[in-house]
């Protein structure tokens, strides 16, 4: 009989670096042993099983938070798939110095007893492991110290389920506090974990504010102002990403918060400002509101696109509100309105509406200014907030067709503030002039596939809409001796009018030149009523540890989104090409036009083929059909919402258009690769797998003739390398100087060139 170790990673509450805590490690704890970590197989295939083998059936965590007092459960099922019994024992990794009060360990219901070992001990075990079975995996452990049970079997073929309970308290940092699980070690398992249930219950005494995660695309419940219900859930999937909650609490009425990033060696500093307004309302009444919505039903629509606007339209219909003012203009070749002008709404015209909406059948070209014309002549009154929610499916074809004029008149016919949402189904879409349209009536442009459902998309933007909060908002920041506010902070974004509305949240993300205690300004409409909002910020000169460099991440994406956006509508520019493969190379965001980083062919430096390659790619995508797919429209959501996926651990980074909300994803790699992730060709709408770029912290490092390469070090220039053997004793001096970050690069397998403390190293294989 075999007996391993098995480690279970802590979830830690704390501000800190990321250190992949683990969920469910085998590890042989006899000295000869040769037991490699298991890694998923990828792509699926048939394969035998490695007589030492496991996976990890089923992870669910539930987390209640009271104030600062978070109190944990996790369950998580083993299955042994290898062909012989597994001894094993849990080892129980622990954060920097979290104390963790009432841990228990249950093995399907029975308690185990727990032995706490210090870091130095901890790392002897660890530091054994690694050298033994040449696995450097467990690197971003060193440093930690541990809770250790006994041993009990696992037979060939069985499953044991594992709960852990414990109390820990969360510590604060900028205003916020953190909750951190380290989902990313459940890679750690021979096939995809076929569940994972996340769920955290936040309750607090003062009113709960900003609730954010910088991970992972999570659903947030606000049953009312002291608590919160975060959900995540995945099915079939290698989490390769550690989940993080930010949060705080307060009485103001407008919760804000800024966090600051400056790296060492930075010029300009990085800020993420979060805004929630939890608005106390002087009345029940929901605000009355203007909408008109204008449908295409040109020949292109016919069949299940038709259909499925109906749909959405029936669903606007029934949940209008009396006081509500509305209209319908559906539009081929000629324009036809539901009524002359815009109606009130009452049990009468919603039944004449819905009359109408039956009577909507496609045929005939596509008159899209003069559908605009309609619509925006109808929307006269400012006392109320007005939308404009534009579908279409393919080009201009009937009256006026030239994007630029098109724009231009529904800019100029917009009296009132209109803000127009336009929505792109399927691929034959100007999507140029729907960004433009957009873009000039504060609102966002929003792009179906054809087997996504139009009503889906629909119904959730009108939910949004109906109960509009914080309207016309401006944001200023302050600091003494700086007079500009352009010289305080630049590059914000996303750059438009901002709209807040109930249940929303507001991300910006930008640079700032100065340092120092700031002061930032709110300004927003209330109810009709203007209102200002005043806050202390701290613009740090210089961070301490990378706890916050995912600031840089997001901000690189959105400024990724600007770039291409800018592409899309105004024609390539070799200095935002140029900045585009530099963003892309430092942060490993790859898009569509930079997808030749992702060759392991390819320079990793900004070789001129390579900026050749990209404005081909610019050339073939500004706009059209190629522009509803390409990556503008995925970095185009990212520029205007919260880029809920965005990854600031290890893991990859690639904008990816797969799902609804166009988030970035992640997929695991075959054993060597480490990570990997998925983006969508553009030309020909097919998913691509990328395993040759993966970020981990803040350094992005390329696959290049077998190696991983730090994507810093300019390779047009070669520096000096040191070359140092993997598990030598030089190795792990290494790591001794560098701490812990280093392990964290140090852990990826394979050669590896880094750039260390201004040195450069060759970490060998072999």
């Amino acid at each position: 009989m075999r007996r391993l170790l098995l480690v279970l990673g802590t979830v830690s509450v704390l501000i800190a670096p990321s250190v992949g805590w683990g969920q469910g490690l085998l590890i042989d704890e006899r000295p000869d042993s040769r037991f490699r970590l298991p890694r998923p197989h990828h792509p699926p295939r048939p394969a035998p099983e490695p007589p030492h083998s496991y996976r990890i059936k089923q992870l669910s965590i539930q987390a209640g938070m009271n104030d600062q007092i978070a109190k944990v459960q996790v369950t998580q099922s083993f299955v042994n798939t290898g062909s012989v019994p597994l001894e094993v024992s849990f080892v129980f990794p622990l954060p920097y110095d979290g104390a963790i009060d009432r841990l228990t360990f249950m093995v399907d219901g029975k308690e185990f007893d727990a032995k706490l070992l210090d870091a130095a001990e901890a790392r002897r075990i660890y530091e054994g492991y690694i050298r033994r079975n040449q696995d450097p995996a467990l690197l971003e452990w060193i440093g930690m110290g541990m809770f250790k049970t006994s041993v009990f079997p696992v037979p060939p073929g069985a499953e044991r389920t594992v709960t852990i309970r414990y109390t820990q308290i969360c510590r604060k940092a900028g205003g916020l506090s953190e909750f951190l699980f380290p989902l990313s070690t459940a890679k750690f398992t021979s096939q995809p974990v076929e569940k994972v249930d996340l769920q955290i219950n936040l309750r607090s005494q003062a009113a709960l504010k900003n609730v954010y995660s910088p991970s992972h695309n999570v659903d947030i419940k606000r049953p009312g102002d002291n608590q919160a219900i975060v959900n995540y859930q995945g099915t079939n999937e290698v989490p390769l990403s550690d989940f993080r909650l930010l949060f705080d609490e307060g009485s103001e009425a407008v919760g804000a918060r800024v966090l600051s990033y400056r790296p060492a060696g930075g010029d300009e500093g990085y800020f993420l400002l979060l805004v929630s307004p939890e608005i106390k309302k002087t009345s029940d009444e929901l605000p009355r509101k203007s909408i008109v919505f204008v449908v295409d039903r040109s020949g292109s629509m016919s069949g299940k696109k038709i259909e499925q606007a109906r749909k959405a339209l029936k669903f606007v219909l029934s949940n209008l509100r009396e006081g509500d003012t509305f209209n319908i203009v559906a539009y081929d070749t000629e324009v036809e309105s539901f009524r002359p002008e815009i109606q009130r709404f009452n049990d009468e015209t919603r039944r004449a509406a819905t009359a109408f909406v039956d009577g909507i059948y496609a045929g005939g070209g596509t008159n899209v200014d003069g559908a605009l014309r309609v619509a925006l002549g109808q929307l006269v009154d400012d006392s109320r907030p007005s939308y404009l929610v534009f579908l279409t499916d393919g080009l201009p074809t009937v009256g006026v067709t030239a994007e630029a004029q098109i724009a231009a008149n529904a800019l100029e016919r917009n009296k009132v503030r209109t803000r127009l949402f336009t929505f792109g189904v399927g691929y034959d879409v100007n999507s140029r002039l729907l960004d433009r349209l957009a873009r000039n009536g504060f609102g966002q442009s929003e792009y179906v596939r054809p087997n996504e459902d139009i009503e889906a998309h629909v119904a959730k933007l009108y939910q949004r809409i109906g109960a509009p909060v914080l309207t016309d908002i401006a944001v200023r920041f302050e600091l003494d001796g700086v007079a500009e506010p352009a010289a305080i902070v630049n590059r914000v974004y996303p750059k438009s009018a901002y709209d807040l509305f109930a249940g929303d949240q507001l991300v910006l993300a930008g640079r700032y030149k100065h340092s120092g205690a700031a002061k930032v300004a709110i300004e927003g409409t209330v109810e009709g009523k203007k209102n200002r909002y005043q806050f202390p910020a701290q613009l740090i000169d210089q961070s301490a540890d990378d706890s916050f460099s995912f600031i840089e991440r997001v901000w690189a994406a959105r400024r990724v989104g600007e770039i291409i956006d800018q592409i899309d509508l105004h024609g390539k520019n070799n200095e935002l090409v140029e900045e585009l493969i530099g963003l892309s190379k430092r942060h490993g965001i790859i898009t569509p036009y930079t997808s030749f980083l992702a060759d392991d062919r390819a320079p990793s430096a900004l070789a001129a083929a390579g900026q050749s390659r990209g404005g081909r790619e610019v050339d073939s995508f500004a706009g059209g059909a190629g522009g509803a797919v390409q990556g503008a429209k995925m970095a185009r959501r990212a520029t205007l919402e919260q880029l809920d996926a965005l990854k600031d651990e290890s893991g990859i980074r690639g904008l990816a258009l797969r799902s609804e909300k166009r988030q970035l994803s992640e997929a695991a790699s075959a054993p060597g690769a480490t990570f990997g992730f998925r983006y969508r060709e553009a030309k020909s709408d097919r998913e691509v797998e990328v395993r040759t770029v993966q970020t981990i912290g803040r350094k992005t490092f390329f696959l290049r003739n077998d190696a991983w390469v730090d994507s810093s070090i300019d390779d047009e220039k070669p520096p000096r390398k040191t070359t140092i053997k993997r598990y030598s004793a030089e190795y792990f001096e290494l790591i001794d100087r560098h701490g812990r970050e280093a392990a964290r690069f140090l852990a990826i397998e394979g050669t590896i060139t880094i750039e260390l403390g201004g040195k450069v190293y060759e970490i060998s294989a072999e």
